[in-house]
């Protein structure tokens, strides 16, 4: 099973750039979108189901905002939209998918850039996510939660961690928000296979030479529980593909 994470930026947009001929090269059986900003009826989605993809879709209610979709060529067992958590189900932040004993969880992170009352939402987010996260890994041990978390975990994962140390999406409250998720029996499956340094997922769009000099962050994951562990195959990023300011996170599994 391949599976790809990859936050579009604008499901339109990509398009524009060639997202729809990327996915004709058949990068992987799963792609999990997250800020699609549409829903399903805004593009010709009948094209992706000739190209033998399913396409699930968790909108938004503000038009133009946020937003996850799935596109599968194994159809799924059970679709799950959202988590009964009211204000990120608004925001379309989740979809989960049933593959086998396998839940998978496209998930768009809230977040906090945009000033102080955002940023409380995202920890009110991170707290509400983390507890059903909990939850669910009793009645589903085998787990994968993909997306944009919009958190930089270590240093590591930042091409400027100590310019950056108050910056949204790499302060402290955040990175022990991640330090506590990976205690509670996930994989980073991408270190698992990677630790080499200057691997990044996203690069600012305000100065073009960003994304040239790979001046990037490290906010896109696909990440598993622990009984996962002997079927992880191979994880990557796929900096190349250059349809949004992010770019393609992979992670194959044995079934």
């Amino acid at each position: 099973m391949r599976i790809i994470s990859y936050n579009v930026n604008g499901i339109r947009a990509a398009i524009r750039k060639g997202f729809l001929d990327w996915l004709k090269s058949d990068p992987a059986d799963i792609i999990c979108v997250q800020e699609t900003k549409s829903e399903k009826n805004d593009i010709d989605h009948s094209i992706l189901n000739k190209m033998g993809y399913y396409d699930y879709w968790f909108s938004a209610q503000k038009k133009g905002y946020s937003g996850v979709a799935v596109f599968t060529r194994i159809k799924p067992d059970n679709v799950v939209y959202g988590t009964r958590h009211k204000t990120s189900d608004d925001e379309g932040r989740v979809l989960q998918l049933d593959f086998g004993d396998i839940r998978l969880i496209n998930a768009y992170f809230p977040s906090g850039t945009s000033g102080d009352e955002r940023q409380a939402f995202k920890y009110g987010w991170l707290d509400e996510f983390f507890l059903y996260l909990r939850k669910l890994q009793k009645q589903h041990p085998k787990l994968i939660l993909c997306g944009d978390y919009n958190i930089a975990h270590k240093e590591i994962d930042i091409h400027d961690p100590r310019g950056n140390k108050k910056s949204s999406g790499f302060l402290p409250e955040e990175r022990a928000w991640m330090d506590e998720f990976f205690d509670a029996n996930w994989i980073d499956t991408f270190r698992f296979f990677h630790p080499e340094p200057h691997r990044y997922s996203w690069w600012s769009q305000r100065f073009p030479s960003v994304r040239l000099n790979n001046k990037g962050w490290r906010i896109d994951y696909i990440n598993a529980t622990e009984p996962l562990k002997s079927q992880l195959v191979n994880a990557d990023i796929y900096p190349d593909i250059k349809h949004s300011d992010h770019c393609p996170v992979f992670l194959e599994i044995k079934p």
